[in-house]
């Protein structure tokens, strides 16, 4: 019923994405930039996600978590690049109506599931550091699974929520979208209709979703700090904080990013564009780095595995 509210009363059958500005040079060697992060982040999460499967050293739940995350990595990227890296190379830089609210539904739901698998990983971390002769009953196998498909879960729910309030918004002459991807906040200035229902569903879903994943977060962290400024031993200090430094760096890019990108009005401007690619096409391929290069368990388990294989 919604759906054919929406198609009768859209004139409107696609949309213009006006993505990266610049000449046909500028288009190509973007493409090329592009297309090679698009592959590193491809690579790099495969490996991490092959590194955890196959590798005993790392089955405990710290790496389970990663190992989704590396997973989520690469859906969320092939939710976004592939079109951007279309978006390049054509001259009528068009999507479907319907392609456009698909792409925000899963840019919504992979981003919304990252938030949550990084609380649940802030939680692991808490959990390893406050009680660690309790870590392996606490984090067991059910309570990780539940923790992964709960977040899938949530952030699904969320995302279809908020498409099926999109619904109702009616499009008829605007079409130009000055992005690279279709966000929901992208679309407002195109409506022809109210967009008051769908923006507050937008803010009250994203508060409690994200800001919600955010204090749990900070808690977390704010518990961590506290125990290990207990610990007595400056040794013991750093082996626990370096046990953290990863995720927090990963919790940095995507929230500093994705809260700078929303909080900011929708002017097309290059400062939104840059966030934009920054949480969107740039952390999911930092994330295996960050977590290869700060770890030595990571990078021996990759060593092994690629001597193993080739």
């Amino acid at each position: 019923d919604t759906w054919s509210h929406f198609e009768n009363h859209s004139t409107v059958l696609e949309f213009i994405l006006l993505g990266l500005p610049g000449d046909a040079q500028t288009q190509a060697l973007l493409f090329m930039l592009f297309l090679v992060i698009y592959l590193l982040t491809l690579v790099g999460n495969l490996l991490l996600l092959l590194a955890v499967k196959t590798d005993s050293h790392l089955h405990t739940p710290m790496y389970f978590f990663l190992g989704q995350l590396s997973f989520l990595d690469l859906c969320h990227s092939s939710v976004t690049v592939p079109k951007l890296l279309e978006n390049l190379l054509s001259v009528k830089k068009s999507i479907s109506v319907e392609g456009c609210l698909a792409q925000v539904f899963f840019v919504f739901a992979t981003g919304g599931t990252e938030s949550c698998l990084l609380a649940a990983m802030a939680y692991d971390r808490y959990v390893a550091i406050s009680s660690p002769l309790l870590y392996s009953q606490v984090m067991s196998r059910q309570l990780c699974a539940g923790l992964v498909w709960g977040s899938w879960g949530l952030a699904f729910l969320d995302a279809l929520i908020n498409i099926l309030v999109a619904l109702n918004l009616d499009f008829c002459e605007a079409q130009n979208i000055h992005h690279f991807l279709c966000e929901l906040p992208s679309l407002y200035p195109l409506s022809c209709s109210d967009v008051s229902t769908s923006f507050t569903t937008l803010l009250c879903s994203s508060f409690i979703h994200f800001f919600g994943n955010f204090l749990f977060i900070l808690f977390s962290y704010i518990r961590i700090l506290l125990t290990i400024l207990g610990i007595s031993s400056t040794s013991g200090r750093s082996k626990a904080f370096s046990t953290c430094s990863s995720h927090l760096t990963a919790v940095s890019f995507f929230y500093g990013s994705g809260l700078l990108r929303y909080l900011m009005p929708n002017s097309g401007s290059v400062q939104e564009l840059i966030f934009s690619l920054q949480y969107s096409v740039i952390t999911p391929m930092l994330n295996p780095l960050i977590y290869s290069l700060k770890n030595k368990e990571v990078k021996a388990a990759v060593r092994r595995m690629l001597r193993k294989y080739l």
